[in-house]
């Protein structure tokens, strides 16, 4: 029990990292949260810092979850649980860490960068298909936002297929926990679903392929 509260802690400390604010503040001199959407994630970051460093940030952000799920899950042998689940654990103490940061009076950002990395180090071909849903969404209609959150949608549709159709099996807690996992990416972007209903969503026009003239 102490080893995987240690795990925990320590998966949640390595997310809770706030890069974006870190970045703005130290280079920038500025705090991002006070521009644009006013959250701490790597979305507002390339929006106001450029898309050199929003880029940068949103890496960092997936590399909290690879670190987490690959490396910090291994700090101890947990008997009785399934090195998959002790990942599940960490990488999921990772995206929390992000989303309430320590660091920042628990408020960070929207968990997808972290998802993504913990996604990456879980479910490699899955993520990919979901990668590509994003960039298509985004490049479609210029909303980050609509990206991630069609993402997390086919994020348990695809596992489910993977594991009905034999092409991989994936472990039964992962297979199931899919399905929180991307009700806690719509939950954390309520404020964009609001906003996307009400046509006030903050748009990317340069990324759109299909924009008007």
């Amino acid at each position: 029990m102490l080893q995987i509260l240690i795990i925990i802690i320590v998966s949640y400390l390595v997310g809770s990292f706030p890069t974006s604010i870190v970045v703005s503040k130290v280079f920038f001199k500025k705090d991002i949260r006070n521009y644009g959407s006013g959250n701490a994630g790597g979305t507002n970051a390339l929006r106001i810092l450029g898309w050199k460093v929003g880029v940068a940030v949103m890496l960092f952000d997936v590399g909290k979850g690879v670190v987490a799920t690959l490396f910090v899950s291994q700090l101890f042998t947990i008997q009785g649980l399934p090195h998959e689940v002790v990942q599940l654990i960490a990488g999921c103490s990772a995206v929390f860490g992000h989303i309430w940061t320590i660091f920042a009076k628990f408020k960070g950002g929207k968990g997808v960068g972290t998802a993504a990395g913990m996604l990456a180090a879980l479910y490699p071909v899955a993520i990919l298909i979901c990668l590509a849903v994003f960039a298509i969404v985004v490049i479609s209609t210029g909303y980050v936002s609509a990206g991630s959150l069609s993402a997390a949608l086919t994020l348990p549709i695809i596992l489910w297929i993977m594991n009905s159709t034999g092409w991989r099996l994936v472990h039964p807690v992962l297979l199931w926990f899919s399905i929180p996992l991307a009700l806690l990416i719509f939950f954390t972007h309520r404020s964009n679903i609001k906003r996307l209903f009400n046509g006030t969503e903050n748009r990317f026009e340069s990324v759109r392929i299909f924009s008007k003239k």
